[in-house]
């Protein structure tokens, strides 16, 4: 049993779940205080370099979550049929725990090669991608500022972790302690260095690990350094 058994089905819980868990990380993230030492970029950065307003980027990130959410309980309701057979038995842990890691490597491989072809295909970056690089310089609540076919495309292997993830991929801070980059070399950096004009061709994998990066040759390592005025810039260093 679960705990919101009796008030939103698996279905649907499934679905707003990831978009409650994004504007609370997300949220959290934003409501920090202004940490200039760990920022990979300044405020003043922030507001000259980005091509878009962050109202327009909260305004695109509802459409594109309703956008999904509208779908997934669409598809939910044309596919799921009444089961009389009562719950089904939960797996084991290291089960659950496999599965999760599958779902990580099948995400990551579904990632890298929508994205690289997103910047690799010119209509489809023009038209679509090229809306998530308007923010040159990323922040958290930006994270899925995408078109909203993009968002559609990639809605139904999004789960809570990976939001918080990407989240944490776009926040701009490299803080010390993150659990996520003691355990992922795909991090803050890693990915502020695919958002620079020079690393645009690298660093497609998200969210977890660099593995197809490596394999298809598009890494770029990157040096993070402190700049003299506080924080940390991360310059790339194609391999």
């Amino acid at each position: 049993m679960v705990f919101w058994e009796g008030y939103l089905s698996d279905e649907s819980m499934g679905t707003f779940a990831p978009i409650v868990v994004y504007w609370i990380y997300a949220g959290m993230y934003q409501l920090l205080p202004p940490l200039d030492s760990y920022r990979l970029h300044t405020r003043k950065e922030e507001e000259q370099r980005n091509l878009v307003s962050m109202s327009s980027v909260v305004k695109g990130v509802l459409l594109q979550q309703l956008v999904q959410a509208s779908v997934a309980e669409l598809l939910f309701l044309a596919t799921t049929k009444a089961d009389s057979a009562g719950a089904p038995e939960q797996p084991s842990v290291l089960v659950q725990f496999m599965q999760i890691l599958v779902a990580m490597l099948v995400m990551d491989t579904w990632q890298y090669f929508v994205h690289r072809y997103m910047h690799q295909n010119q209509f489809l970056y023009r038209h679509v991608h090229s809306q998530h690089h308007r923010l040159v310089v990323p922040y958290a609540i930006g994270a899925l500022y995408n078109h909203p076919l993009e968002g559609l495309l990639t809605a139904v292997i999004f789960f809570c972790f990976a939001v918080i993830k990407t989240v944490d991929d776009h926040c701009g801070l490299c803080l010390p302690g993150n659990v996520f980059h003691l355990f992922f070399q795909n991090n803050t950096a890693y990915h502020d260095i695919h958002h620079q004009l020079q690393g645009t061709k690298y660093n497609y994998s998200q969210p977890f690990f660099l593995v197809w990066d490596k394999i298809f040759g598009t890494h770029m390592a990157y040096n993070l350094v402190k700049r003299p005025e506080g924080g940390y810039e991360a310059r790339p260093a194609k391999d």
